[in-house]
């Protein structure tokens, strides 16, 4: 039997253990071919409540468990990922439409990610506080008990394990649903880890599911936290009804980043970072270059280099093809990407290369002359579309990057650092890269965005990760009781 041996979890989810849905089951897709690799178990409202009642009953000794145990657990999980990596990617590729170089990229951070959060469990989680009475006062970092995860589709391994794994090392319990397109890689492949890895009973429950299962999740009174990647459309769901529950979200959401090239760049290097940035994994990432801002004395050159790449790129079934783009997840999100694309040519762009698809593969497109009103530069696109605009200032070029409702990622491509420091000192964005692209990610560095795109930096670092999984306590101590005037 493989470790992802269908027969491990058709019908299923892993509530502790693999057991039957409740909510029945649903069919793994290929999005290349259309096949059917299996079924998987769907979760539904009564599954989402019996685990995370079972999460909170086993929650409380998990935290006692010695920081060491949970550190040797987290390393194991670690050396998992590490051991399993062919076969897990094989079913990133297969389930998720990623290239072989993407599916090795996602487990690989994901091994990161749990020998990162195997270096939490040890941190001092707290400090000694000065007090005006003769006692002791110190603050400290205590788990919040049950986390409720939700991931998307796109980097599924990768945005799930980013919170299950420090959740889990900081003392928690983890709800977790992964998107049930993509439930074995981006759920099951962290429910066997973890599994393999002897992780007690009842911590992790993986439940794929759709709206339902991420509504009872978010409204479950035993999750204090809930720890969200996805849509904005979607994070504002999320986050109006955690506000009404007062629990705290943490919210990573979509994006429009602008990729600046000025007229000092190496136009060579810039128009391989710029594809890159538009076109790897489809375009479907959230720090996706979504607008290509270039000095109006180097578009055109820039334009023809990048529409060069798009055309010579080739596009099909990454699990049967050496390819650079592999096919959109489904073919809803196809038909919105072909309809922005046409409606912004109808707009006023100029197709410059792509535009077309067979089934799910939309070949990488560049928009040219792009009106700032146009849907593909306004909006995101989740697809592999490249709108380029122009400026002519540094102060032009800081009004168009900042004028989005989104503030992820922010790329600036130019020979003088100090003026790229000095325009992203302008822009509002979660992340900058100086001479690089937008899109990029490491276990260690903190990650989120601002305005849309979420609410700051969540996920990644000993920082970010503390603050988000843990609740700070104030405790004192003296050696007689208070006493008082009454």
């Amino acid at each position: 039997m493989t470790f992802l041996d269908p027969k491990i979890w058709t019908g299923s989810v892993f509530d502790g253990g693999w057991t039957a849905s409740r909510a029945g089951d649903a069919p793994v897709i290929e999005p290349a071919t259309g096949n059917e690799l299996g079924r998987a178990g769907t979760a539904g409202a009564d599954d989402v409540a019996a685990a995370a009642v079972r999460a909170r009953q086993e929650q409380r000794a998990w935290a006692a468990t010695p920081y060491e145990e949970r550190a040797a657990l987290l390393r194991r999980a670690g050396r998992l990922f590490e051991e399993h990596a062919q076969e897990i990617q094989e079913w990133i590729v297969r389930e998720s439409g990623g290239v072989p170089g993407k599916a090795g990229f996602e487990t690989h951070v994901a091994a990161q990610e749990c020998y990162e959060a195997a270096a939490l469990a040890s941190q001092p989680l707290g400090e000694v506080l000065p007090t005006a009475r003769k006692r002791l006062s110190f603050a400290r970092r205590v788990p919040v008990g049950v986390v409720g995860v939700i991931a998307p589709f796109n980097f599924p391994l990768i945005l799930g394990i980013r919170s299950v794994a420090p959740a889990l090392a900081l003392g928690n319990a983890v709800v977790f649903k992964p998107d049930q397109r993509t439930a074995v890689c981006g759920g099951f492949a962290i429910a066997r880890v973890f599994e393999e890895a002897g992780l007690p009973d009842g911590l992790l429950h993986v439940l794929p599911g759709g709206p339902e299962a991420g509504q009872a999740l978010v409204a479950d009174p035993n999750i204090p936290v809930i720890s969200f990647t996805g849509s904005t459309a979607a994070g504002r769901r999320v986050g109006e009804a955690a506000a009404r529950l007062l629990k705290r979200v943490h919210l990573e959401l979509g994006g429009n980043s602008a990729l600046v090239v000025f007229d000092d760049a190496d136009l060579g290097p810039a128009a391989s970072a710029g594809a890159w940035a538009s076109f790897f994994h489809q375009g479907q990432i959230c720090m996706t270059s979504g607008r290509h801002l270039v000095h109006e004395a180097v578009a055109e050159e820039y334009v023809e280099r990048l529409a060069a790449k798009a055309a010579e790129l080739p596009v099909g079934d990454p699990a049967t093809g050496q390819v650079a783009l592999g096919p959109l997840i489904d073919a809803g999100q196809r038909d919105r990407v072909h309809r922005l694309v046409t409606s912004s040519v109808e707009a006023g762009a100029r197709l410059a290369a792509g535009g077309t698809y067979e089934g799910l593969f939309y070949r990488p497109t560049v928009l040219a002359e792009v009106p700032v009103t146009a849907p593909a530069y306004a909006e995101e696109v989740f697809g592999p579309v490249a709108p380029v605009t122009t400026f002519s200032t540094l102060e032009e070029a800081a009004a168009l990057a900042a004028d989005s409702e989104y503030g992820l990622s922010l790329g600036i491509l130019t020979r003088d650092v100090m003026k790229g420091l000095a325009l992203a000192d302008l822009v509002p964005t979660g992340i900058v890269h100086i001479n690089d692209q937008t899109v990029d990610d490491e276990a260690v560095a903190p990650f989120g965005g601002v305005g849309a795109s979420g609410t700051g930096a969540r996920f990644g670092g000993t920082g970010a990760n503390v603050d988000a999984f843990t609740e700070t306590q104030w405790v004192t101590m003296q050696g007689d009781i208070a006493a008082y005037p009454f």
